[in-house]
């Protein structure tokens, strides 16, 4: 992103693991998230919306997660509470 086009009152500094970094960079490149990342610096990412913070928080929750809290978390989603089912008769 240019210089000219960030704002610094919408922008925040992120803190995620370095390995981590770029390829959180490059999906929020991928949502149209304005962010912008120098070497061996934390992750700058401008939020102009709400829906930006909900989009960069699952982003990097995909990203952090284990393989087995990413698990859990998607057999939570699937689970649906039990219908109540009441005969009239």
């Amino acid at each position: 992103m240019p210089l000219s086009q960030r704002d610094p009152s919408t922008s925040s500094t992120v803190e995620v693991p370095p390995h981590q970094r770029w390829a959180i960079y490059h999906r929020l490149q991928e949502l149209d998230i304005p962010c912008w990342c120098k070497p061996y610096q934390p992750l700058q990412v401008q939020f102009d919306h709400a829906i930006a913070v909900i989009q960069f928080w699952q982003v990097s929750r995909r990203a952090i997660a284990s393989r087995s809290e990413q698990a859990q978390w998607l057999e939570t989603c699937w689970q649906l509470p039990a219908a109540s089912t009441s005969s009239q008769g």
